[in-house]
């Protein structure tokens, strides 16, 4: 795992150099190789100082930065026809070669074509971008759980692995590139086609008990082919519905798997998971943290997402706990739960949808935030993660578990308005495995009231007298000052 960059000169002058650039912002995804790459040739080097020696010019480039997780190739790949390929994540299930082999397999015919077949055709959690003579291909995978931004500015357009790295080039207009899209950069423009997209379909007829087999038979095989290259995982454990389906799953599946369990001192969510690590039987490390903690860690984490929204930081904060203790007991993979709420109805507000407009409201309100993940989740968390050598998985947002999710009929969900647990087939696959009442039943909390990490945030702001949102603005100018501040 790692970074990718990618930058085409609009002069036809030399890319390279802002390439190099915006590796270096992005040296904490990995430093064990960084590698750059022409449409004619590549070079690498355990030092991006010495790197930076090496005489290699292009009006077009990509790059990398690299640390391994399980088995990979090396980064870049020449391709035929004066063509390199960078790229990052994972396909599930990992090919029986390596996940290279399969996605240079898709390009061995028609460039475009080929990268567009790679969305198609390619489950998996993944970026990738290709110089060619003329132009730069880049794409991402269908529910964009690896995220890659976009922008240019005079001289450059450009691609990369987080929004820093192209704010390094004076970039500032920086947007995501949409999951499932194919981008074709030239010195006309940027021009995007959709190679895959996300559809809510039909809704199919099935009884809880098939519904619940079915799911869990497809939970199982996503959780196979997100570990099949693993010996040992951690997993971000509340000892809630979702974490610990995903344990019980896991356990099956790997030989050691690790409950991850973070939040501020005293908070009651953490008894529960010790009770439900124990009945499980299964190792949990438990970390707690101090409001000193969470305030020592918010320009990190402000630094990483890089948006100063106070949810998305209270949710930022835990995982970046959990992929930083996950990563010091020698954990490389984290699972976790990201994808259930939005297939299964977890969140309270689904009920309000079902209450004003019925199943279509509420199946219509489940699947734009199942699409918009990529926005509100994926990019946050990628980037915590990354930070710790650590990759997450996410079992829940596969394509068959997804497919399978979306045609089930709403009352398998959310069986009325005043519903006051949701989820309802997932709770049933949960029983299925044996997993008791105490977890099964328990109500849905989110994850940055659970820790504490919310209370601790709101009570930092008090003390300077302010507002939640506008002291974690306070602390994003800090780090961005001459960025816009609108989270």
């Amino acid at each position: 795992m790692g970074g990718i960059v990618a930058a085409l000169d609009k002069r036809s002058k030399d890319a390279v150099s802002s390439v190099l650039v915006m590796l270096k912002q992005l040296e904490h995804r990995g430093t064990d190789v960084f590698q750059v790459a022409t449409p004619t040739s590549a070079v690498s080097s355990k030092s991006l100082d010495k790197l930076q020696t090496k005489k290699l010019v292009s009006n077009i480039a990509v790059g990398h930065n690299f640390v391994p997780i399980s088995k990979e190739n090396p980064q870049p790949v020449m391709l035929e026809n004066n063509q390199a390929l960078v790229f990052e994540g994972r396909l599930f299930p990992p090919s029986k070669t390596s996940d290279i082999d399969e996605v240079t397999r898709c390009l061995r015919s028609d460039l475009q074509k080929g990268a567009g077949k790679i969305i198609r055709k390619l489950d998996g959690s993944y970026v990738f971008a290709i110089a060619s003579p003329n132009k730069l291909l880049a794409g991402r995978d269908l529910f964009g759980t690896t995220p890659l931004f976009y922008g240019e500015n005079e001289t450059f357009y450009a691609l990369a692995s987080e929004r820093k790295a192209l704010w390094a080039l004076g970039i500032t207009n920086v947007k995501s590139i949409p999951p499932g899209n194919l981008a074709v950069v030239s010195v006309k423009g940027f021009e995007f086609s959709l190679a895959a997209s996300v559809v809510q379909p039909s809704p199919i007829m099935a009884s809880m008990e098939k519904a619940s087999s079915c799911l869990q038979n497809l939970l199982q095989k996503s959780m196979s082919e997100r570990l099949s290259d693993v010996g040992e995982v951690a997993v971000a454990f509340s000892g809630g519905l979702d974490s610990t389906v995903l344990a019980v799953l896991a356990k099956t599946c790997t030989t050691r798997v690790n409950l991850v369990t973070v939040g501020l001192e005293n908070r009651p969510e953490l008894e529960h998971a010790k009770k439900a690590a124990k009945f499980l039987n299964l190792s949990l490390h438990l970390q707690t943290y101090s409001v000193d903690d969470v305030e020592n860690v918010l320009e990190k984490v402000l630094w990483l997402i890089e948006e100063p929204g106070l949810m998305k930081v209270g949710v930022a904060i835990p995982i970046f706990w959990a992929a930083e203790f996950a990563s010091r007991i020698g954990c490389r993979v984290l699972l976790a739960g990201q994808g259930a709420d939005e297939l299964f109805g977890g969140y309270f507000r689904y009920t309000k949808d079902y209450a004003r407009g019925g199943a279509k409201a509420l199946q219509k309100s489940m699947f734009h935030d199942l699409v918009m993940s990529y926005e509100t989740n994926f990019q946050r968390d990628n980037p915590v993660c990354a930070f710790h050598n650590v990759e997450l998985r996410l079992p829940y947002i596969d394509r068959e578990v997804v497919r399978f999710a979306l045609s089930l009929p709403v009352n398998l969900k959310i069986d009325s308005v005043d519903d006051p647990l949701r989820k309802r087939v997932l709770r049933k696959v949960a029983k299925n495995l044996g997993v008791p009442e105490f977890i099964a039943e328990r109500t849905k909390k989110a994850v940055q009231y659970a820790t504490g990490v919310d209370k601790a945030l709101r009570e930092l702001a008090r003390k300077r007298g302010v507002t939640p949102q506008d002291y974690i603005k306070l602390v994003f100018r800090k780090i961005y000052p001459t960025l816009k501040c609108d989270g």
